[in-house]
């Protein structure tokens, strides 16, 4: 690149910077490198809006870009809402580690035995499905379950208890659980159920009490509260026109119903961050921890476009160290128009979110390959 062009870039970045929403972190090289890339890759994207907010040593940069809806013309803030889709899994993985050090239940317990349903779940190969092929997208279940398209203010309706056995009694297993890995909500969604059975309250009390309250998330909810309309992204297909805030019914919560706000997202960053607290060390352990590695499986599909996945966890997508990137705990979610992605450095103090609302693929690819290459530049090896 021409040092004329490379000046031209520098100045449009430096305008935009200029007016976008920040909140500066006293590690001024953190906040330095979060506007940097977050304007870049905004300004390459094209979305709507875009977030980018990255944690470093307990401190939190934010940067916000465009606006959150199309009438008016609010730039995003460290206060705006936005959904998370899939990145609600990993939430739903830390209950899940909650309920096992808590012994109200274990990794390897059949789902059989903890779903609650009057329904004799299949087997294959002599193998049945466990709460651990569950959360490593290894049980041998569809991506989907299957049902009739709800309608498009309220599309998640037809995910119902009643859906989810008629099939289950189909056996649409796939392969032997524990053999391959296929991305599957329709694993997630019966995981939340599970863990709701096995809790013996709904699941979003569990997380409440045993994530969000403790990490002091107080604006991550399912469904809008009184209010909250106002500060929310509007999200985009991918043709560019709006998408409805539809409902989250208490079927998917657990693989991708949670809204949430950067300033939330930065608190849990944090808390995973800090990984030599006594307090939730062991949760935090077997939370970050590797359950099923790539190598030796069948098949691994559709986990892969935060880079190629070399580990599961619980709902985490794991990429060992290599080249210039540490390791990398990173999950992506899209919901109703928005894409978001999160990736931490556990070992390294490190962590990194973004949010766009629209659904545009070539941008996710390049947000997320800005994502972790700010993980690279701020925990370098």
């Amino acid at each position: 690149m021409s040092r004329i062009g490379a000046a031209c870039i520098a100045t449009l970045i430096a305008a935009q910077i200029a007016w976008c929403e920040r909140a500066a972190a006293e590690d001024k090289l953190l906040t330095e490198a979060v506007n940097f890339t977050g304007a870049l890759t905004y300004l390459s994207t094209k979305v709507p809006g875009f977030i980018l907010v990255g944690v470093r040593n307990g401190e939190m940069a934010f940067a916000g870009f465009g606006k959150i809806a199309d009438k008016g013309d609010k730039t995003p803030d460290g206060d705006t809402m936005f959904r998370i889709g899939s990145v609600s899994k990993v939430f739903c993985g830390e209950v899940l580690t909650s309920m096992v050090l808590g012994n109200k239940l274990r990794f390897a317990d059949r789902l059989q035995d903890r779903l609650g349903y009057e329904v004799t779940l299949p087997e294959k190969d002599g193998r049945p499905i466990r709460l651990i092929d569950l959360a490593t997208h290894s049980s041998g279940l569809p991506r989907e379950v299957p049902r009739p398209d709800g309608p498009p203010n309220d599309p998640f309706s037809t995910n119902t208890k009643e859906a989810q056995i008629v099939d289950l009694k189909k056996d649409p297993l796939l392969f032997t659980p524990g053999a391959a890995a296929l991305y599957s909500n329709y694993g997630f969604d019966l995981l939340g159920t599970a863990l709701a059975n096995a809790g013996g309250k709904p699941y979003a009390e569990l997380l409440k009490e045993r994530v969000l309250d403790p990490a002091g998330m107080k604006d991550t909810v399912f469904n809008l509260r009184p209010g909250d309309e106002a500060r929310v992204m509007q999200g985009h297909n991918f043709d560019g026109s709006p998408m409805p805030a539809a409902h989250t019914p208490t079927s998917i919560e657990c693989a991708g119903g949670l809204h949430t706000t950067a300033n939330d997202m930065a608190r849990w960053m944090r808390w995973h961050l800090d990984r030599l607290a006594t307090t939730d060390r062991d949760l935090r352990l077997l939370d970050h921890a590797g359950y099923l590695y790539r190598d030796g499986l069948t098949v691994v599909s559709g986990l892969d476009d935060g880079g190629p996945m070399d580990a599961m966890g619980l709902g985490w997508v794991i990429n060992l160290p290599a080249g210039n990137h540490p390791l990398i705990l990173q999950k992506s979610g899209g919901l109703q128009g928005n894409f978001a992605y999160l990736a931490i450095a556990p070992t390294r103090g490190v962590a990194a979110f973004f949010v766009m609302n629209e659904f545009n693929a070539g941008g996710f690819t390049a947000a997320v390959a800005a994502t972790n290459g700010l993980i690279a530049q701020l925990a370098p090896r």
